[in-house]
C-alpha cells in the first residue's frame, strides 16, 4: 500500500505521524519498551497532543529480535494469531546509557537512539544490517482508516526474496506485494501461498506477525526502503540474523514451525485421472495396466473431483454410477502396491446431504445475519466449514475418517482461498485475520487426522493455499499453471520463492494443467517434474498418460522416474534436511551460494538438495544456459565436466537434462530404481566427484559412512555396514591397491565392490 505521492507530498486523503525522538525508556525483564513522541518536546505544552508511538523490543530466541510498534493500546486482542516458538531459556540482554538503548540477542542488536533524529539500527557480528530512520515508522491515517507502517533501509546490492510462492521474479525487488490469499492461478500477481516473510542476501530476513492482509512496498515506494504496513493500531515483525539465507530459514522455521517429515513413498511418481476427464475404474486400471507394461514406476494414483458426483462436492460419497464398489476397487489398487489419494475442498455443496447437517449444527460459515453464507462459484449454493469450531472439525475429520477406512491413503487438500470477510466465526475470529489463516486451520484437520490415523512420518497432503506456519503440514503443490514453458518458467519461480519462504517440499502439475502441452513440452516437464522433490502427472481436460503424447514421451518419463528413485538415499537425506533444519529441498541458488553474486538473480536453475545442481530446459529445442559456479562439477548424466565460475550455454536432447554433481561430493545412489521406499544402504553405491583432502561423513539409512582423503589414498568405514555397497571413484583412471574390496573399470571412473565394512584405495589416478 502506497502512502505518498513522490518523495515530497503524501497522497489525497492520507494523513501522517512520524515518531522524532525518544521521550522515555523503560527495561525489565530481558525487554525494552520506548516512548517516541512525534513532535520535539520543546516545552510542557508539546506534551498536551499526541500521538505517541510506543516501540516494543522483545527476543523469543537467539539471534531474532522483536519490534511492535503501537499507537492506541486500547485497541481489543483480535484472534486468530501464529503459533510462534519460542526458546524458554533464552534472555536477551538489555544495556541503556544516554546514547539509547541497546537490546542484545545473541550475535543480533538493535539500537533504539536518543538525539535530534530518530533512529533504529539493526547490527550484528560488527556491521550494520538495516534500519528504520527519519520517517520510517508512521501511524497514516488513510480516509479514516488507521494503519501502521515501518520502512527499514535496503542496502545497494540487496536482493528481497520470499513472501510466499509468488510466480513473477523471484527477487521481489520493485514489486509491491499483497499478503491476501488468492485463487489466481500462476500468471499473475496473485498467490495462492501468502506468508508475510522475507529474507534478503544481506544477512537477515522479516517476519511480519499478521495473520491478515500485509502491504509490503518493496523497493516500490520509496525506493530504497522495504515496506510494510497493516490496518490497525499496532504492527509487530521479527528481524531475524542469518548470516546466511540457510541460518535465516533455520532461525524462521525454529519460530514458525518446521516441516513434518513425509513418507517415502510420497517421493515416487504421482499418477492421476485429470480433473474434468471422465473416467471409472475401467480407466483407472487401463492407466495402471499401461503404467506397468511400460516398466513406469507408479506409487500413488489419484482420483480428482469427479470421485464425487457433480454439484455434491463435498458430500465425500463415492459417485455410484461410476465406482459402484469402491471399497473392493481400493483393495485392488493397493493389492498392485499402490497408494491412493483423493481429492477434497473445505467446502459443502448445497446438494450435498452433509450442507443440512452441517447448517443445524452450526459447522458452516454465517453471515451476521445468521444466515449460512452461502455463493454460486465453483459449486452452486456453496458454503464453507467454519474450522474454528471444535465440533465441525472433528465433523469433517470423521468424513475423511471413513475414507481412510476403506483404503485411501491421503488427501489433496485443494482451494481454501477465497474465504469471504463478511462472516461470522464460531470463535469469534475477526474475518480479516482468518481470510490467510482459513488455510491453516484446514489443512491442519486433515494433517492430524492422517497423523493420527498413520502414524508420525506418514502423513502427507497435497495443499494448494498456505500462510506462514503452514510448512508444517506438506507437501505443497504449485496450482493452476498452463501448458507453456511460459507457464513451467513462472511455476519454478513459485516453487524458489516458496521455498525461500520456509517450506520445505513443493511440486507442480507435470505438462501443465490448463491445456494440452505438446509432446515436446511434456517431456521436457517431465525432466523438471522428476527432479522435484515431488512429483505429478495431472492436468485439467486431458490426460497425462505419456504414451498419449509419443513413444519417446515413454522413454522419458521411464528415464527420469528411474533417475529419481535410484537417487532416493540422497533424496531422502534432503528430505530429513528440510523437516529437521528448514532448508527446503529445492534451493534457490542463492541459499547455497549467497557469497557468489552471480547467483543472486537465477531463477531457471536450483539446486536440489546441497549438491545437485538441476537446469530445467524451457525450449524444444533443447537449448538452455545455465550458470555454474566455483569449482570442477560433473554432468550427472554424462559424466562430462564443467569448470566454474562461468555461464553455460548446452544443448539437450529428451533424454538429459542439465543436472549437475557438486565438487567433493558423496552421492549414494540406490540398487532399487522401481520404487521409492527401499533399504537404501543395502547395495548402495557411493558416487565420489572431485573429493578434496579430508574426512566425509555420508548417511545413508541406517548406515554411516565415513569416508578420509588424504592426496592419493582413500579409507571408508560404514557403520552398520550393508552386505553389499561400492565405491565409485568418478573420473579417475585406475587404482594401484585396493583392501577390503576389488576394483574394476566402469564408463565414469573405477568402481570398487566392497568386501565389508572397511575399504583402503591407494594410488588414485
Amino acid at each position: 500500500m502506497k502512502f505518498s505521492d513522490g518523495y515530497w507530498l503524501l497522497r489525497p486523503g492520507v494523513e501522517a505521524a512520524h515518531p522524532v525522538e525518544v521521550h522515555d525508556v523503560a527495561t525489565g525483564n530481558g525487554e525494552v519498551v520506548v516512548h517516541a513522541s512525534t513532535r520535539p518536546i520543546r516545552h510542557r505544552g508539546d506534551t498536551l497532543k499526541g500521538p505517541v508511538v510506543a516501540l516494543g523490543l522483545t527476543s523469543p530466541m537467539a539471534d531474532v529480535i522483536g519490534v511492535k510498534i503501537t499507537h492506541f493500546s486500547g485497541e481489543v486482542a483480535k484472534e486468530p494469531a501464529f503459533t510462534l516458538h519460542t526458546d524458554s531459556a533464552h534472555e536477551a540482554k538489555v544495556v541503556e546509557d544516554d546514547a539509547g538503548a541497546v537490546m542484545t540477542a545473541g550475535a543480533l542488536s538493535v539500537r533504539v537512539h536518543r538525539g535530534d533524529e530518530w533512529k533504529v539500527d539493526f547490527t550484528a557480528d560488527g556491521r550494520s544490517l538495516t534500519s528504520s530512520g527519519a520517517k520510517g515508522i508512521g501511524l497514516m491515517t488513510v480516509d479514516g482508516a488507521h494503519h501502521v507502517r515501518e520502512q527499514l533501509v535496503l542496502g545497494v546490492g540487496h536482493a528481497v526474496y520470499g513472501l510466499g510462492e509468488r510466480f513473477g521474479p523471484l527477487v521481489k525487488n520493485g514489486q509491491t506485494v499483497d499478503i491476501w490469499n488468492a485463487d489466481g492461478g500462476t500468471s499473475s500477481e496473485q498467490a495462492y501461498k501468502n506468508v508475510p516473510f522475507f529474507l534478503t542476501n544481506a544477512g537477515y530476513g522479516v517476519f511480519v506477525n499478521h495473520p491478515g492482509h500485509v502491504s509490503f512496498e518493496v523497493g516500490s515506494e520509496a525506493v530504497s526502503k522495504v515496506q510494510f504496513s497493516v490496518e490497525g493500531q499496532s504492527l509487530e515483525y521479527f528481524l531475524i540474523y542469518g548470516p546466511t539465507p540457510r541460518d535465516i530459514l533455520r532461525k524462521y522455521t525454529a519460530l514458525t514451525g518446521r516441516p513434518a517429515l513425509p513418507p517415502a513413498w510420497s517421493f515416487g511418481l504421482w499418477l492421476s485421472t485429470s480433473f474434468t476427464t471422465s473416467y471409472d475404474e475401467e480407466t483407472v486400471s487401463g492407466f495402471i495396466d499401461g503404467m506397468l507394461e511400460r516398466d513406469l514406476p507408479l506409487s500413488v494414483f489419484h482420483f480428482d473431483c469427479f470421485w464425487m458426483r457433480e454439484f455434491h462436492w463435498c458430500d465425500f460419497e463415492w459417485d455410484p454410477r461410476t465406482f459402484p464398489d469402491p471399497a473392493a476397487m481400493l483393495d485392488r489398487l493397493r493389492a498392485r502396491g499402490l497408494r491412493i489419494s483423493l481429492w477434497i475442498n473445505p467446502y459443502i455443496a448445497q446438494r450435498s446431504p452433509l450442507f443440512e447437517e452441517g447448517r443445524a449444527n452450526g459447522y458452516l460459515l454465517r453471515r451476521p445475519n445468521g444466515d449460512v453464507w452461502q455463493w454460486d462459484q465453483w459449486q452452486p449454493g456453496m458454503a464453507l466449514v467454519d474450522f474454528t469450531n471444535p465440533a465441525a472439525r472433528a465433523w469433517y475429520s470423521s468424513k475423511l475418517d471413513a475414507l481412510l477406512e476403506q483404503g485411501v491413503d491421503c488427501f489433496k487438500t485443494d482451494f481454501g482461498e477465497r474465504v469471504p470477510t463478511d462472516v461470522v466465526y464460531h470463535d469469534g475470529s475477526d474475518p480479516e485475520r482468518m481470510h490467510n489463516y482459513y488455510t491453516h486451520l484446514y489443512n491442519r484437520t486433515v494433517f492430524d487426522l492422517l497423523r493420527e490415523r498413520r502414524g508420525e512420518g506418514d502423513a502427507v497432503v497435497f495443499a494448494r493455499s498456505a500462510t506462514a506456519g503452514s510448512q508444517q503440514f506438506p507437501v505443497h503443490w504449485g496450482g493452476d499453471c498452463e501448458a507453456s514453458y511460459e507457464s513451467m518458467a513462472e511455476s519454478l519461480r513459485g516453487g524458489l520463492s516458496l521455498g525461500l519462504s520456509g517450506f520445505g517440499y513443493w511440486s507442480h502439475d507435470i505438462g501443465g494443467f490448463e491445456g494440452t502441452p505438446s509432446a515436446a513440452l511434456f517431456k521436457r516437464w517431465i525432466a523438471f517434474g522428476l527432479l522435484s522433490s515431488h512429483s505429478r502427472l495431472h492436468g485439467s481436460s486431458s490426460y497425462r498418460v505419456p504414451w498419449l503424447f509419443d513413444e519417446e514421451s515413454v522413454d522419458v518419463l521411464r528415464r527420469f522416474v528411474k533417475l529419481k528413485l535410484s537417487l532416493m538415499p540422497y533424496l531422502d537425506r534432503a528430505s530429513r534436511q528440510a523437516a529437521a533444519e528448514g532448508v527446503p529441498m529445492m534451493r534457490a541458488m542463492v541459499v547455497e551460494f549467497p557469497d557468489d553474486p552471480g547467483c543472486a538473480q537465477l531463477e531457471r536453475q536450483y539446486m536440489l538438495g546441497d549438491d545437485l545442481l538441476v537446469a530445467p530446459v524451457f525450449s524444444d529445442g533443447g537449448d538452455v544456459s545455465y550458470y555454474v559456479p566455483e569449482g570442477t562439477w560433473t554432468h550427472l548424466l554424462t559424466g562430462g565436466t564443467v569448470e566454474g565460475p562461468r555461464w553455460v550455454n548446452d544443448r539437450c536432447d529428451f533424454l538429459t537434462a542439465p543436472v549437475l554433481v557438486r565438487p567433493n561430493t558423496v552421492l549414494p545412489v540406490g540398487a532399487v530404481d522401481d520404487r521409492p521406499d527401499y533399504d537404501y544402504a543395502e547395495g548402495v553405491t557411493l558416487h565420489v566427484y572431485e573429493l578434496a583432502d579430508g574426512e566425509h561423513v555420508t548417511v545413508v539409512g541406517g548406515t554411516t559412512f565415513r569416508i578420509h582423503r588424504d592426496g592419493d589414498v582413500i579409507r571408508v568405514e560404514a557403520d552398520a555396514a550393508p552386505s553389499q555397497w561400492r565405491l565409485l571413484i568418478v573420473g579417475s583412471r585406475e587404482v594401484d591397491a585396493v583392501d577390503g574390496g576389488s576394483a574394476s573399470p566402469h564408463d565414469n571412473g573405477v568402481l570398487v565392490t566392497a568386501d565389508g565394512a572397511a575399504l583402503a584405495l591407494r594410488g588414485i589416478r
